[in-house]
């Protein structure tokens, strides 16, 4: 499969995918402590919250998007492997 001519494309894609998956992530974590942000909870019940509505859906979107980051990135490799 001929990937060289799209190398270009795959870098572009995967400087908007990064981008975006950081916006993403960020304004996910808004509202958060520190504590939050890294990983353990804000408070100290231990329990999960139930995503719901507009939340449930940057969930989605954010994972949709670190799922297409992996894969432009492998294809990337690929087409910058070929152009040398």
């Amino acid at each position: 499969m001929e990937l060289q001519r799209f190398a270009l494309y795959f870098g572009i894609a995967e400087i908007i995918l990064a981008i975006a998956l950081t916006a993403l992530v960020l304004i996910q974590t808004k509202g958060s402590d520190l504590g939050g942000f890294l990983g353990g909870s804000g408070d100290t019940s231990g329990s999960f919250r139930t995503r719901r509505g507009v939340e449930a859906t940057m969930h989605k979107v954010t994972i949709a998007c670190a799922i297409a980051f992996f894969v432009c990135t492998v294809f990337a490799f690929l087409a910058w492997g070929q152009a040398t």
